[in-house]
């Protein structure tokens, strides 16, 4: 492993990062679930982008500007944040005739990430609980890996979690799983095949909301959405950027909402 001057060589703000991570050992972590997750985000941008679909597409590149802020490639950060607003606004030109800047910013992103870790191959990290026995969990909705495990990393020794990548696994595990007891949900609104607010309409529809806590996850600055979100019964909300205490700090008041 490289020492975190390299890092800081190469423009990463690590220092920024870590008032996010604690420590560097978590941040190392993070560097390896970022590269966990990065090629099947990459892959999912470029479909999106042949396909034309860009409300997708702006969800990935919104996925991949989460990473590298959190990792203090603010450059980057950058690069996928003018990506995602032109999916957003159905800028299909722009995204066709900008898009290699995006794969090269976050290859760059890889390339130093690799480099630092001193590692070439990686394995897929997955959070597991025991189908054999009910127990209570904190459900986490979010697209990005590096999200949901930093999360888990967060809360572990305190709470069980499992982990659902998009909508439609989030109500696959409430209805399709009795021994999750889901105490709290963690739910991105942003999110492939099924977002938040479908989740938060499903749950409403069928009287979910008065047995299950629910915070957003949100890296939105859409003050629309965010008041929308708040007409439905939720808890709290996470706003990305965030640090393993405000993790801690809105689990822990989700887990408690019912009980008050």
């Amino acid at each position: 492993m490289k020492d975190v001057d390299f890092l800081k060589q190469n423009g990463v703000d690590v220092d920024k990062a870590i008032e996010l991570f604690g420590d560097m050992g978590i941040y190392n972590e993070t560097c390896q679930d970022f590269l966990d997750g990065i090629d099947e985000k990459l892959t999912e941008l470029e479909k999106f982008k042949n396909a034309g679909d860009m409300p997708n597409y702006a969800i990935y590149a919104h996925s991949i500007k989460s990473d590298a802020r959190y990792l203090g490639f603010s450059e980057i950060a950058q690069v996928c944040l003018d990506h995602e607003m032109a999916g957003k606004r159905n800028d299909e030109k722009f995204v066709i005739k900008e898009y290699d800047n995006i794969v090269n910013a976050a290859h760059k992103m890889i390339d130093i990430v690799k480099e630092y870790l001193g590692k070439n191959n990686v394995t897929q990290n997955k959070v597991v609980v025991d189908p054999k026995e009910v127990k209570d969990v904190v459900l986490i909705a979010d697209d990005s890996k590096l999200v949901t495990n930093f999360v888990v990393k967060s809360i572990a020794g305190k709470y069980e979690s499992v982990v659902a990548y998009d909508g439609e696994e989030v109500l696959d595990i409430i209805n399709n799983y009795p021994n999750y007891n889901v105490i709290a949900l963690l739910l991105d609104l942003n999110m492939p095949k099924m977002g938040g607010f479908e989740v938060l309409e499903y749950l409403k529809e069928h009287n979910l909301l008065d047995k299950i806590s629910v915070s957003i996850i949100t890296g939105e600055d859409s003050k629309d959405k965010i008041n929308k979100a708040f007409n439905y019964t939720i808890c709290d909300m996470l706003v990305k950027p965030f640090s393993n205490k405000d993790v801690l700090k809105v689990v822990e008041k989700t887990v408690n909402y019912r009980k008050n």
